[in-house]
This record gives structure tokens, C-alpha cells and sequence, in this order.
């Protein structure tokens, strides 16, 4: 934005004039606290004028929706053309179990699947591996093998529908496993369409889920973007993922730097190793942020990301397509802010994060459960977090215009600030040699940890507040109904996976291995692989147990 000299002059005189007058007031009134901080703990200053806002080039710094650099959002008309994706994350039990949810959110007005996976299948684990005791179906749902997944995918008009899986080490096989359902179902792949996170980094830096060490684990996720390149143009192939960064502790700032630089060596890995044009795979691209409860630096933060991505993808990678300069986000509200403690004020939380993604220009969003803190999500509480969403999309009027709070002067000083601390830290690493070799020197993992032990400092001396946690706290007891998975569902599960084994044309199988552990050893993509080993029902740990042969095993160094 730009004030004339005029206008910055005025704005000074009368603030002096202002300052004058709190200097006064404030005597007799003294502020609440000492400092105003965001949850991040960005200073906030009492008053934002023309004067805080730097003299951007409208052109080129903000412009319109759908203008380069995209500061107001990719599409022209912004949510009056089509609202948002409601995506709602779910998954529990068996395949049939998950299958039942989903039908029941696509009736109660869902527009898209999510699907979250139990730990054995997130951590690469078949159900009826030691390591899988005792949590099979319980975080999410289990898939062991293509029959299971095509449980999952029951009577789900998979042309039509677009599906999100929230999986990262064995990504390779679970979306070879969709890709095989489509064929089977006479869909081609050039028609279905979707997401997997399959974001390795930040399992590095924040989640912990990992399998193989870095550098293979983004060969496997370049395979998957040459593969969609080519292959399932409609694929979204990576879902680069702020949001568990923001889960572990990071700041907003940190959750937005180490995201986008995410984004680069994800780009600079599968142009140096597969040789792709950078206009072809930067379309498919998608990131994953997390909206916390502070309105405004949420707000913010979105609006620098797609600036900051823009400007990337057009300087540092040369993109010529207006497309590769979008970046294109799902969003979901806190987990970490959600508290056990009077769990109905998670219904107020959720709803003021829901608003400030879709203020932030979010094009796909999981509103959390009241619930979710204490147990996988009741129909009663998904039912409560979808009705958000569609509140705010038909009744609230905030999609009636595209970046309402664009031209606030805190808006716009806030989203600058943010944007010029996350471009020290990406320069920062930039100078280290790139992520990988960040996360190695331990640089991403010990900045979320501070940040994290900091808040958590200013949480327990009250400067900072989690109402009904530290501030309004009583010893009434809010009963609600949890959510508990039968021992029996691995039992089944077990069952089922054992008649697999049984029924199988073994020899087919281990041919199917064979050639992934050859692909693996010879560099090439692994997905025709992968495709043709689970229509032959191999499972998903016989897959990853190859990866960690071939590969090796990664472990924290954190922790070891």
C-alpha cells in the first residue's frame, strides 16, 4: 500500500495528539497487561496507523484476487463462485467402520473426504505385527490391504469425490492402493482426484512419524510427484504441512518459514532428480496450515504464505504459468488448543479459527470436534464441527467479499512483519545448505522446542490465557459420551488379514517385492511397482518393510 507524504504526516500529527491523550487516561486506567502479544508473541502495538505500513507497490506487493502475488487470494471471485471444501477428517475402526462415517457426513452436506489412518498404517505396520498391539483402529482407521481399502471406498462416487489421506512414510502404497481401486472400479486415472500429505520434512521436524532417513524419503515423494505429473494430472501428490510444526510448538512465523522452505526442496529435489519442468509439477502442489486461535495473526499468515510463494515460484524457480505461482491450502483448526477442561468452550475455539482461515483464504477446511481432545470425534460433536462450517458459509456473510480485512493497517503491518521474519529464517537455512541438512544440525527441531517450552512459561505464569485452564477454572465436571474402539475390531482385522495371506497367489507376491527392491536399488520410481504389488494383495507392511531394507531404518537422533 501506498500514503503520500501528505496523508503520513497527517497520520503523525494526530497520533502524537492520540498518544498524548492515553498518556493521560492511562494514568488513572493503566492497561491490563504490561506487554500486548500475539500467541506467537509478536508484540502488538496499541494503535495501527498509515504510518506502520510500508510504501508496497500496489502492482506488485498486493493487487487484486487472483493477480499476482495473490496476497488476496488465487481465485477472482474468491468464495461467491464456490465456498470452500468442507473436509472433514475422519477415520476410525475398520474400513467399514470409516466407510459408515464418511456416507453419513457426504448426507449431513460434506464436500469432500479426509481420511486418517491408525498408527500401525501410519508408521508402515500391518495389523497383525507385534508393533501394531493394541492400537489397531484406534487413532484411525487400519488398512493392511487393497481389500480393506476398497471397504473404505464403498459405494463413494470416487470420480466425483475428492479424497484426502493423511499419510506420510508409506504414501507410495496407500495411494498406489487408491489408484488400483479407480482402475478396478473402470474409473481412469486421469479422472480421480485428491490428496496425500506424504510430507516426510516435517515428520523430521515436528510429527515423528518417520520410517526411512531423509534423503530416501524424498526420493520416494519425488516418484509420487513424477508419477501424478504424468499419470493423475487431477492428484494433488504432496500436501506440504504446516500444520503439525504448528502442533509441536512453533510459532506462526516458524510454521510459515519452515513450511515454505519445505516447499522449495521439495521442488528443487524433484526438478534435479527427475528432470521435470518446474510449470509441470508446481500446479499440483498443495500446503496445510493450521489456524490457532489468534484472529489476526492467523489471518496474516496466510495472506504472506501465498505472497511469499508467489514470489518463489515466479524469482527463484523462474515459473512461467500463473498457476505454479498459486499456492493452494487445506486448513484445520488447533488440536493444541483444544482442553480437556470445560470441553463445550472447544465449539467457541474451533469457530474462531474456522473464521479466520476462511478470512485467511483457505480453499479447504477441517473444522476439530469439541470432543477431540479426550477421544476419536462422536457423530453428535462432527455433526456440531461440520455445522460450523456451513454456518459460516450460508449464514455469517463473510464469503460476500473476497479479503474483507484487506487495507487494515494492522492487517497489512502484521502480515509484512510476518512475512519479512519467516524470509530471515528461510535465508537462514538457505545459508545451512538447504532443509535437509538443517534437520540434521538439529536447526527447525531445537527453534519449535523453545518456542514451545516459552509459551509454556507464559501459560503457567498467566501472561498468557487458556480459559477454564489457567484463568476461570472450577471443579465442575462436563460429562460427555466418548468414543471407544472394541478390542474386537483388531481381532477381526487380524482375521481378515491371515485369509489374505491364505487366499494370495504367494509367488505373484514375492515377484511384486522383488521388483520394488530392484526399483528401490536402481533409483526408478517405485509407483508402477506399488500399483501392480497391492492388486496382488500385498500388504502395506511387505511394502515398507522392502523401504526400510533397501534404505534403512531413520532414527531421531533426538532421542538415540
Amino acid at each position: 500500500m501506498y500514503f503520500s507524504k501528505e496523508t503520513k504526516d497527517v497520520s503523525l500529527r494526530l497520533t502524537k495528539k492520540w498518544e498524548d491523550e492515553v498518556q493521560k487516561t492511562i494514568k488513572d486506567n493503566p492497561d491490563q497487561k504490561a506487554r500486548f502479544s500475539t500467541v506467537s508473541d509478536l508484540e502488538i502495538n496499541r494503535l495501527y496507523t498509515p504510518n506502520d505500513i510500508k510504501d508496497n507497490n500496489f502492482a506488485e506487493d498486493i493487487s487484486v484476487p487472483g493477480e499476482y502475488p495473490y496476497l488476496r487470494g488465487n481465485q477472482v471471485t474468491g468464495y461467491r463462485g464456490r465456498y470452500w471444501t468442507f473436509r472433514m477428517f475422519s477415520g476410525m475402526g475398520s474400513a467399514q467402520d470409516t466407510n459408515q462415517r464418511w456416507h453419513l457426513l457426504l448426507k449431513q452436506g460434506q464436500t469432500g473426504l479426509s481420511t486418517a489412518f491408525d498408527y500401525p498404517t501410519l508408521m508402515g505396520y500391518d495389523s497383525d505385527s507385534p508393533k501394531a498391539l493394541g492400537e489397531v483402529g484406534k487413532c484411525g482407521v487400519a488398512i493392511d490391504t487393497l481389500e480393506d481399502f476398497l471397504a473404505l471406498m464403498d459405494g463413494i462416487p470416487i470420480d466425483k469425490v475428492t479424497t484426502s489421506m493423511t499419510i506420510n512414510p508409506p504414501a507410495t502404497i496407500l495411494w498406489a492402493m487408491y489408484c488400483a481401486a479407480a482402475e478396478i472400479k473402470g474409473v481412469p486415472l486421469n479422472k480421480i482426484g485428491g490428496t496425500i500429505q506424504n510430507d516426510m520434512l516435517k515428520e523430521f521436524i515436528a510429527q515423528k512419524t518417520f520410517m526411512c532417513p531423509p534423503e530416501a524419503s524424498v526420493k520416494l515423494i519425488s516418484d509420487t510427484i513424477e508419477f501424478g505429473t504424468k499419470y493423475v494430472p487431477r492428484w494433488n501428490t504432496i500436501s506440504i504441512s504446516g500444520y503439525h510444526i504448528r502442533e509441536a510448538g512453533s510459532t506462526a512465523v516458524q510454521e510459515l518459514a519452515f513450511t515454505i522452505r519445505d516447499g522449495i526442496e521439495y521442488v528443487d529435489d524433484v526438478v534435479r532428480r527427475k528432470g521435470l519442468n518446474v510449470d509441470d509439477i508446481a500446479p499440483r502442489l498443495s500446503f496445510f496450515f493450521n489456524s490457532h486461535i489468534d484472529f489476526f495473526e492467523e489471518i496474516c499468515k496466510m495472506r504472506a504464505a501465498r505472497r511469499m510463494w508467489a514470489k518463489i515460484m515466479k524469482e527463484r524457480f523462474g515459473a512461467k504459468n500463473p498457476r505454479s505461482w498459486w499456492l493452494r491450502f487445506h486448513t484445520q483448526t488447533a488440536g493444541c488448543s483444544l482442553t480437556a477442561p470445560q470441553p463445550y468452550n472447544n465449539v467457541v475455539r474451533t469457530t474462531i479459527e474456522a473464521l479466520a482461515a476462511v478470512l485467511g483464504g483457505t480453499q479447504s477446511l477441517h473444522t476439530n470436534s469439541l470432543d477431540e481432545v479426550l477421544c476419536l470425534p462422536s457423530e453428535h460433536a462432527v455433526e456440531i464441527a461440520l455445522r460450523t462450517q456451513q454456518i459460516l458459509a450460508e449464514e455469517t456473510g463473510v464469503a460476500n467479499t473476497i479479503d474483507p480485512l484487506g487495507g487494515s493497517y494492522f492487517i497489512e503491518s502484521l502480515t509484512n512483519k510476518m512475512e519479512e521474519e519467516a524470509w530471515e529464517y528461510i535465508h537462514k537455512i538457505d545459508e545451512m545448505g538447504g532443509m535437509i541438512a538443517a534437520i540434521e544440525k538439529g536447526f527447525p527441531q531445537m527453534e519449535i522446542a523453545e518456542s514451545a517450552y516459552r509459551f509454556q512459561r507464559q501459560l503457567d505464569a498467566g501472561e498468557k490465557i487458556m480459559v477454564g485452564v489457567n484463568k476461570y477454572a472450577t471443579d465442575a465436571k462436563h460429562t460427555i459420551p466418548l468414543v471407544d474402539i472394541d478390542e474386537k475390531v483388531g481381532e477381526e482385522q487380524i482375521k481378515r488379514l491371515k485369509d489374505v495371506h491364505r487366499r494370495r497367489d504367494n509367488r505373484a507376491a514375492a515377484q511384486n517385492l522383488h521388483d520394488i527392491k530392484n526399483a528401490c536399488k536402481k533409483g526408478e520410481n517405485v509407483m508402477p511397482h506399488c500399483i501392480a504389488a497391492v492388486k496382488n494383495l500385498v500388504t502395506l507392511q511387505e511394502i515398507c518393510d522392502v523401504y526400510r531394507e533397501v534404505y534403512g531404518e531413520y532414527r531421531d537422533p533426538g532421542l538415540y
